[in-house]
């Protein structure tokens, strides 16, 4: 029989599933992608149907293996990466979803998250999650489920129901019911889990009203966590590793060293920065979170969050109809009048970090009547690089106030992981990027420009599901400790700081006289 060589990591995203097999060295082999539907019953309200995402993820799952030629004995590993705070209830008899998954956009628990805040209970949670009062994480879910689905609460109590992530529920029924898991990056996402010290915090869960027999077991991110099921691939695969996927691509990015900052652009944009072995208590408005659990030993990151990204392009096309497609954004933006200063502040549904102010709707300033197609997608592009700055800043200023920063040397926490910050000295000056906006080339510029930071674009953009394929095949031994690994991440290209800083500081102060205008009344 040939060794298991391959690594086969599922990518389950909020609109599609994707599955994706790897060698041994990290190269991609094959891949498969199926979409599934979105149901939206009430305004504000988003569900997935779980059994569309199982279909999809086992059937793009057998489309890559068919692709890459394999047998299921070459498969070394599976790797999950998914959509975190999306939340589930199943039978733990039959598997089958008491509801269909609410997912992270949902906000359909707004007034309980607002009667927590009015009860005066965010800095006890703050505290122990690093994380806001929001609908978008977990805990409110949970309870909506529980006391909206009929006899819900009561089979919870007696043991008769699981709660999920998306992540836990791919697992469940991969080993056709045998193992209930999650890793440490979803569990932090909740609202439920103490990020201190590891473990579902039993205070919260009386906060909240949910029964501990529900919930997972919350395990490193890269270890033998089952076997599948043999008849769902012809043969039995261990999952060795799973995270959310932000965290995913933060590994994928192999920013290991405390400092490094990766941006993924999609939709929405997420940043994390890596502070090492010390949560970090935001005092500018970032959630904090775990990177990553390895070995027992936790890391984290700072967080922080942009809205409207990719989605602003897609305004562009679908709402305006400047565009016909996003490539053409670049073009249009270096054809703009340099003379006009047009800012966009997309807050079609808010803006989120650092000054999550949900009433604040997008603006356009600084129009004239020469202002057209040009400066629209100038000023869209650069509305994304600057509120990537607004997010870098508060990041940095955070990591320099905590005092982890000076404290993350030689002698302090894992000793490979500070040997290996102090080779990669760049850290603090370099933003690596991901996301279906990295690839335009005139993005990134601007965006090294405004930062004034050099952003480094890798040779390969899978970065998800690169990590989950990491984690597996970390766990397998195929592959190298986080140290080595580093040194084996690719650049493609890296984009330098070109712009004077005279005129780096009025852009910028122009965005900042912009967002102050669109912020809604205190």
């Amino acid at each position: 029989m040939p060794q298991a060589r391959h690594i086969l990591a599922i990518d389950q995203g909020t609109t599609s599933s994707r599955a994706l097999v790897f060698d041994s060295g990290l190269n991609p082999v094959a891949s498969a992608q199926r979409e599934f539907p979105q149901h939206f019953p009430a305004s504000g309200w988003v569900e997935h149907e779980p059994e569309d995402i199982w279909e999809s993820v086992l059937a793009t799952c057998r489309d890559a293996i068919a692709k890459a030629g394999l047998a299921s004995e070459a498969i070394a590993a599976i790797g999950i990466t998914n959509q975190r705070e999306t939340t589930l209830i199943w039978d733990r008899k039959t598997g089958r979803a008491i509801h269909r998954a609410i997912v992270w956009q949902d906000r359909r628990t707004a007034p309980a998250c607002a009667g927590l805040i009015a009860a005066g209970h965010e800095a006890l949670i703050a505290a122990r999650t690093g994380l806001r009062i929001d609908p978008y994480f977990s805990a409110t879910k949970i309870a909506w489920l529980l006391d909206n689905v009929p006899g819900a609460r009561r089979r919870a109590e007696a043991g008769e129901l699981a709660f999920g992530t998306i992540d836990s529920f791919l697992l469940w029924r991969l080993t056709g019911g045998a193992v209930h898991a999650t890793d440490a990056t979803n569990a932090s996402r909740s609202l439920i889990f103490n990020i201190h010290n590891g473990v579902w915090d039993e205070e919260l869960l009386a906060l909240f009203d949910i029964p501990a027999a529900l919930l997972p077991e919350v395990k490193d991110c890269a270890g033998l966590f089952g076997q599948t099921d043999p008849e769902l691939f012809g043969g039995a695969i261990p999952v060795r590793g799973i995270a959310g996927d932000q965290q995913a691509a933060m590994i994928g990015q192999a920013c290991f060293s405390p400092g490094m900052v990766k941006s993924t652009y999609g939709t929405g944009c997420f940043a994390l920065l890596n502070t090492g072995a010390t949560p970090v208590a935001s005092q500018h408005r970032l959630l904090g979170t775990i990177a990553y659990q390895l070995g027992g030993q936790r890391t984290y990151a700072l967080e922080g969050s942009i809205f409207i990204a990719g989605a602003a392009v897609q305004w562009l096309r679908d709402g305006l109809g400047i565009i016909q497609d996003a490539a053409e954004t670049g073009p249009l933006a270096r054809a703009a009048d340099p003379t006009q200063e047009v800012y966009l502040v997309p807050a079609f549904v808010g803006l989120g970090a650092p000054h999550w102010d949900a009433q604040a709707r997008g603006a356009i300033f600084g129009l004239t009547r020469n202002s057209g197609p040009r400066e629209f997608a100038k000023a869209t592009l650069e509305s994304v690089c600057y509120q990537t700055l607004d997010l870098i800043e508060a990041m940095h200023a955070d990591w320099a106030q905590s005092g982890a920063a000076a404290g993350q040397g030689a002698g302090q926490g894992d000793g490979h992981q500070a040997g290996h910050a102090a080779r990669h000295g760049q850290a603090r000056s370099v933003l690596r990027v991901d996301g279906g906006m990295a690839a335009s080339d005139w993005t990134m510029q601007r965006l090294a420009d405004l930062l004034d930071l050099a952003v480094d674009r890798p040779s390969l953009r899978e970065t998800t599901a690169l990590g989950a394929a990491y984690l597996a095949g970390l766990d397998a031994g195929l592959l190298p400790e986080p140290e080595r690994f580093a040194d084996l991440w690719r650049l493609e290209r890296r984009f330098t700081p070109g712009m004077a800083a005279s005129e780096r500081q009025r852009k910028i102060a122009g965005w900042r006289d912009a967002v102050r205008r669109t912020l809604s009344p205190v």
